[in-house]
């Protein structure tokens, strides 16, 4: 069954309403536990459209939970699927468990601006040009990710808040840290460096993020504008 061709449910349906469109038009999020599996499926049988043939296996099986729980033979008694849907259906649910279990041990935590500075003063030393950089962290203030936000120049137009938190909305960042470098050497903060900071602490809250600090790497220096109570 997984080779029949792909139904004509499925064709009739407009373009921007197929699983595959409004998973890139809107996100994985938005699509319902049916669809989700449709786009794996990408074909129906010649009864049933993807979308159809996936509810009607959610439903069979009384939800994720027990699909997860099924193995691939049981998993090919539900009305439509063959070996090959199957496996797909079993190697998804299994990544999604893994996700949910994955821990990773080595994730620093940033306790202090001085933890900061460990993680990036090799980096900022190596550059000759400004860089922006924002750290990402978890609830835990572990890092999730440290992101290049921006390199030749620190301004306005370099360092917007769609730049500077798009990346962290995608991880689920709990909280950010701001981070850019002074090729002079000097790490003393600059008016416009604080205005900065301030317009990015704004955007932060609304955005529901924690704006934590804003740290200026010099030559083997450092200054965090937290510590020095500038916004």
């Amino acid at each position: 069954m997984d080779k029949e061709p792909y139904s004509s449910a499925m064709r009739t349906l407009p373009l921007e309403e197929r699983p595959r469109e409004r998973l890139k038009r809107l996100g994985a999020e938005a699509l319902t536990d049916a669809e989700l599996i449709a786009v794996l499926f990408r074909t129906g049988t010649r009864k049933q459209g993807a979308v159809a043939l996936a509810q009607h296996v959610v439903s069979h099986f009384g939800g994720l939970r027990a699909l997860a729980r099924a193995s691939i033979l049981e998993i090919q008694e539900a009305p439509g699927l063959g070996e090959v849907k199957a496996i797909e259906i079993k190697a998804a649910l299994e990544l999604g468990k893994r996700l949910a279990m994955y821990s990773d041990v080595n994730r620093p935590r940033i306790k202090s601006a001085e933890d900061v500075a460990n993680l990036l003063m090799i980096p900022f030393k190596d550059s000759e040009t400004e860089e922006f950089k924002s750290v990402l962290l978890n609830t835990k203030n572990e890092v999730l990710r440290t992101v290049d936000v921006s390199k030749g120049g620190l301004d306005a137009t370099m360092a917007l808040p769609r730049d500077v938190f798009r990346q962290a909305i995608r991880e689920g960042a709990h909280g950010v840290i701001i981070c850019h470098n002074h090729p002079s050497g000097d790490p003393e903060p600059s008016r416009d460096d604080i205005a900065l900071t301030q317009r990015l602490r704004d955007a932060a809250e609304l955005l529901g993020f924690r704006l934590l600090d804003h740290i200026i790497f010099g030559d083997n220096r450092y200054v965090s504008l937290k510590e020095r109570n500038l916004f």
